[in-house]
């Protein structure tokens, strides 16, 4: 239960703990719209979002799942009135919803996408840009060092600088400076203390580039993971995206229309990252 996205996942396990998917889905709700501004969640954004997630329960339920879990991160977790709002929901849907912290997030993350990527040797780091929040965990053969989680995401973003139509480059600048800002005062040195094997991205900012960078006309998971976005290439994918408005954005493939208007904030974070570390690629 993200910031901008509900993701539904359900799975089946073996007695081994191995597990293969039944069924899985994502909408965008946008529940943390406005909410840097006014610190809570509004009215419309928990409507929404609410609707999805008991829609989700009752679909899992359906499937035969003998367990449900609820987890909210960033915006839940921040928000003034975001406790009233996972009580809430469990009135609702009958179950709890979990509200983990940005290094609980940053962990599950890590055990993801080592888990995708067939682990992690060697020295990584990982970037989670989040709607609400953006998450760095430096990881030892896929075991975490050091992590943080930043409250920089990309709807609080999108918000104070937005580019409905083709982006103004001046406007661009400004927004690119902001965060090189935010990383140099709030990333701890730990983080970036020196080179790393590699630099991985996830979330819908990451697999989005990876996807246009690929031309896919439809989403491909196994092409999609373990993409090496290069530098030159987000600088191609900012100067193609910028010249489009947010409906030209929202009509390409591969790119859904709930993450038209973040997407150049989400690049402006994966630029910044890769100047903080000095890496030239993305995975």
């Amino acid at each position: 239960l993200g910031t901008n996205t509900v993701r539904f996942l359900v799975v089946d396990v073996d007695p081994a703990g191995r597990w293969s998917g039944v069924a899985e889905d994502q909408q965008v709700t946008r529940l943390g719209a406005g909410l840097a501004e006014s610190g809570a969640l509004g009215e419309d954004a928990m409507a929404r979002t609410s609707a999805v997630v008991t829609a989700y329960v009752d679909r899992a339920r359906a499937l035969g799942a003998a367990g449900v879990r609820i987890v909210a991160t960033s915006a839940v977790r921040e928000a003034s009135n975001g406790r009233a709002f996972a009580a809430a929901i469990q009135a609702q849907t009958g179950r709890p919803v979990e509200i983990v912290s940005g290094a609980e997030e940053a962990r599950l993350t890590l055990r993801g996408v080592s888990r995708g990527l067939g682990g992690l040797p060697g020295l990584t780091l990982l970037v989670d840009i989040g709607g609400g929040s953006t998450e760095y965990v430096l990881a030892r053969d896929g075991l975490a060092v050091h992590a943080v989680s930043l409250r920089l995401g990309v709807v609080a973003l999108a918000e104070r600088f937005p580019f409905p139509d083709r982006v103004d480059w001046s406007r661009y600048g400004e927004l690119a400076r902001h965060v090189a800002e935010r990383l140099a005062r709030e990333l701890p040195p730990t983080i970036v203390a020196g080179p790393v094997d590699r630099l991985v991205g996830t979330a819908g900012t990451a697999t989005t580039l990876a996807a246009l960078d690929l031309a896919l006309t439809r989403y491909d998971p196994g092409r999609v993971q373990g993409h090496a976005l290069h530098r030159a290439a987000i600088e191609r994918l900012l100067a193609r995206l910028g010249a489009l408005s947010v409906r030209q954005r929202a009509a390409l493939p591969c790119l859904e229309p709930g993450r038209a208007d973040l997407i150049i904030p989400g690049i402006a974070i994966a630029q910044a990252t890769l100047d903080r570390v000095g890496a030239d690629a993305l995975v």
